[in-house]
């Protein structure tokens, strides 16, 4: 696609046109007015959700959603759950846990046994990176992912541009601080494949061992200094150390690591006085965000980002299965 041919994020085309993907896999597949699609749609879901009338939206009854979740979750499966039920679909939440999986059944085995049961759509959460994309390769309806290993998590991604776009007034032309243990997050990757695409400086701010290689390749800029890091941004998004895919030593201590790169509320005065801070949750209080930042109402989103989840979880459920409704104009 040539520069001549771009379309402006807020100039989408009409009907399907404006989101032709069965699935949802990744943010790397996705256009500029692809996500400002999704992100208006969730809007209108946001209003509905706050004065009460989404509960009477049955626009999804009579299909089943299976959420498939080989990994642990509480936000995302909560939030997904709430969005299926919301929109008038039968919802069923299958946990790796009480799973064929844990008796030896193969990744394959499973997309083909939940393609027989003629789910409507499929939302995967799985520890393995890739495994999302395998199983919609597999079955006849449309897969969303949840997060799939370091890959990605994309709708957390599409949830914090909106947040950001509420707070703020836009989500293009804005500095955004991404900081802690870049290396094992989906969200990071999610986050800086759609924020780079809207036209924001991002900025990776982490230990040399918890920033991945090659980070240039993706156009942001790498910081191991957490002050020069943070310098007149916008946007301070926090991660959590995700010890539970640490296999080494990354850090010498969750002590010095707050000392060199928590969030304090002297920290955040490098960023802009009305910088927002985000956290996808859950928060190592202490460790990566001081108290007092994260339950200031003035700075912190993150309530908010749960909120906005649920939106957008709503918009996706709703988007990718028009065509399987007869939706007019996405045929």
């Amino acid at each position: 696609m040539t520069s001549s041919t771009i379309r402006p994020a807020s100039d989408y085309p009409p009907g399907g046109d404006a989101f032709r993907h069965r699935h949802l896999t990744g943010i790397a597949q996705l256009t500029p007015w692809e996500i400002s699609y999704i992100l208006d749609a969730a809007e209108e879901w946001v209003e509905l959700n706050r004065s009460g009338a989404a509960k009477h939206d049955d626009r999804l009854a009579g299909l089943t959603i299976i959420n498939a979740f080989f990994e642990n979750s509480t936000r995302t499966l909560l939030s997904f759950e709430i969005a299926g039920k919301r929109l008038g679909a039968d919802v069923v939440n299958m946990h790796a846990a009480q799973s064929s999986v844990k008796k030896g059944e193969t990744l394959i085995d499973t997309a083909m046994t939940l393609n027989a049961m003629r789910a409507d759509a499929i939302v995967i959460r799985h520890a393995s990176s890739g495994a999302v994309q395998l199983i919609a390769d597999k079955v006849d309806c449309p897969v969303l992912n949840a997060g799939d290993g370091r890959h990605e998590h994309p709708t957390q991604a599409l949830l914090d541009a909106l947040t950001i776009r509420r707070r703020l007034g836009r989500v293009e032309g804005l500095t955004i601080a991404i900081c802690g243990d870049v290396l094992h997050s989906r969200v990071a990757r999610s986050n800086i494949l759609a924020l780079t695409l809207l036209g924001n400086e991002v900025r990776v701010v982490a230990p040399a061992t918890l920033t991945p290689p090659a980070m240039e390749r993706m156009h942001v800029a790498t910081f191991t200094d957490m002050d020069e890091g943070l310098k007149d941004a916008d946007v301070v998004m926090m991660l959590r150390l995700q010890n539970e895919r640490m296999d080494g030593a990354y850090l010498p201590s969750a002590r010095e690591y707050h000392t060199l790169y928590g969030l304090t509320p002297q920290r955040l005065e490098k960023a802009k006085p009305d910088a927002i801070v985000m956290h996808p949750g859950p928060m190592n209080r202490g460790v990566e965000i001081d108290s007092s930042i994260a339950d200031d109402p003035a700075r912190s989103t993150i309530t908010e980002q749960v909120e906005m989840g649920v939106a957008v979880r709503m918009a996706c459920l709703d988007i990718l299965t028009r065509r399987q409704r007869g939706v007019p104009g996405w045929n």
